[in-house]
């Protein structure tokens, strides 16, 4: 094939909707978790598998493992014909789209331009003109879906595709339950942020409503109402789902992070143990059973002043287990090594904390609110255990340049105060003053502010940001 016609094949593949043209970044995401997690819900949740198909198949692309992504289109085909044999064009448009940039990508361009054709030929029969791109809800709801497998920076456009769908089929009930859990899913990453967004509350019952054998939804809006202290009308959602799917892992670990939250550690603990019997591999699960015994322990440690110590270690020694397994199953798990580290220095192991945390901070696939996170909880052992003032607040800066998420007012209290005692001791310098100046100025102390950078400006008189704070506070008084 010529490099002219190896360009307008280019050109034609831009314009397919599918996983290639979705900006679904290999970096945003722990390629094996996600593989872990589709597997699974092929396995545990009786549907057509056509979208889990497709995200598989990209999936081994990412991996470069080409041959075997065209194995799971040819399952996403067969899929369509069982479920949809009176839809087969309108229900294949994604995955021919798939094909033809695998074959593009394997320089088989004969055949890539086959399933480029096929695209635009069942696209005639939809519009009547010659193109590449056909408005269908099931084609918004698919992306919906892939969105929501690559993490909490693609919510807001999951949203967005579901309510696309929704426009042209407001009363589907998988297009409802799409939104629904995009709707929950960015409320809970906002929170992180200390964002304001859309409550989940009422896209919630609406796809319950539609969606009535759909315990996953259930076992969201139970957590939703638990969240609005409804907890009584929340745990009958738990226990109507307990009745429908007692089995289901996906169910079971909602309900048991429920219980936890109600502080039914026991409860919550069978239910976690029931469900790895059926999931052992899972890490969510895993992760959860480390959270409930942790909660047992910090319920022991507060309840007397002298706790036992056998029953402590015990617990801890059960926490690091756990948090060890998850991580080792799934090395990205960021939360799973966070609470490893700390359990570590609970149990005084200051070794292996500092090489969780290290790990920690490498891991490449954080938002801002999870560095935020690592810097406060990596500060706070660096200050208390290791007594390294000096290490603790570079990171606890560090945190703070991540923005104004959910950890900052915490940092901003320990560095303050550990700040001010430096320079009471006569300890401060130059970035002591400044970096209070900082927090003083974050928190509208604008008087407090332009003391401190004056103090910094005096070992520095030539320092631009100091004197660019200085003007900008100054001015603030003016206007």
């Amino acid at each position: 094939m010529s490099t002219i016609s190896k360009n307008s094949l280019k050109k034609s593949l831009l314009q397919l909707e599918c996983y290639f043209t979705w900006t679904l970044l290999k970096d945003d995401v722990d390629i094996d978790s996600l593989e872990e997690s589709i597997g699974d819900q092929i396995e545990f949740f009786i549907k057509p598998n056509i979208s889990n198909y497709n995200l598989l198949s990209y999936v081994y692309h990412l991996k470069l493992l080409d041959e075997e992504a065209l194995k799971y289109l040819q399952k996403a085909e067969e899929e369509v014909k069982k479920h949809y044999p009176n839809e087969i064009d309108r229900r294949s448009l994604i995955t021919w789209g798939n094909y033809a940039w695998i074959y593009y990508h394997m320089g088989k361009y004969e055949e890539a331009q086959v399933y480029i054709n096929k695209v635009e030929n069942s696209c005639k029969k939809f519009s009547n003109t010659a193109q590449l791109k056909i408005q269908l809800p099931e084609i918004y709801a698919e992306q919906g879906f892939a969105l929501l497998k690559f993490g909490g920076k693609y919510y807001e456009r999951a949203k967005e595709c579901f309510e696309n769908a929704l426009k042209i089929k407001p009363n589907n009930a998988e297009f409802n339950a799409g939104y629904a859990i995009a709707t929950y899913r960015l409320e809970e990453f906002s929170k992180r942020r200390c964002e304001e967004v859309k409550s989940s509350l009422e896209p919630l019952k609406r796809a319950v409503e539609l969606n009535p054998m759909d315990t996953y939804l259930l076992a969201l809006l139970a957590l939703k109402l638990q969240d609005l202290n409804q907890v009584d009308e929340a745990e009958r959602y738990i226990e109507e789902g307990m009745q429908k799917t007692p089995d289901l892992p996906y169910f079971l670990r909602y309900a048991a992070k429920f219980y936890r939250k109600k502080k039914e550690l026991d409860k919550a603990q069978e239910i976690l143990e029931r469900a790895l019997v059926i999931s052992p591999k899972s890490t969510f699960l895993l992760h959860q059973l480390g959270l409930c015994h942790r909660a047992k322990l910090f319920e022991l440690k507060n309840s007397t002043r002298y706790p036992p110590r056998d029953q402590m270690e015990e617990l801890i020694e059960i926490c690091i287990s756990l948090f060890k397994v998850a991580y080792e199953l799934k090395p990205k798990f960021f939360s799973a090594l966070i609470d490893l580290a700390r359990m570590y220095a609970e149990a005084n192991m200051i070794q292996e904390a500092e090489e969780a945390f290290q790990k920690a901070l490498e891991v490449n696939i954080l938002t801002c609110s999870d560095k935020q996170e690592i810097c406060y909880y990596y500060g706070s052992f660096l200050q208390h255990k290791k007594r390294s003032e000096s290490e603790a607040i570079k990171y606890y800066k560090e945190g703070l340049k991540n923005g104004n998420h959910c950890f900052a007012k915490r940092i901003k209290n320990y560095l303050k105060k550990l700040l001010e005692k430096r320079i009471q001791e006569g300890l401060g310098g130059e970035d002591d003053f400044s970096t209070l100046g900082l927090i003083h100025k974050l928190d509208g102390e604008k008087l407090e502010a332009i003391e401190c950078y004056e103090k910094a400006n005096e070992y520095n008189p030539d320092n631009e940001e100091y004197l660019s704070a200085l003007y900008e506070l100054r001015l603030s008084f003016s206007s």
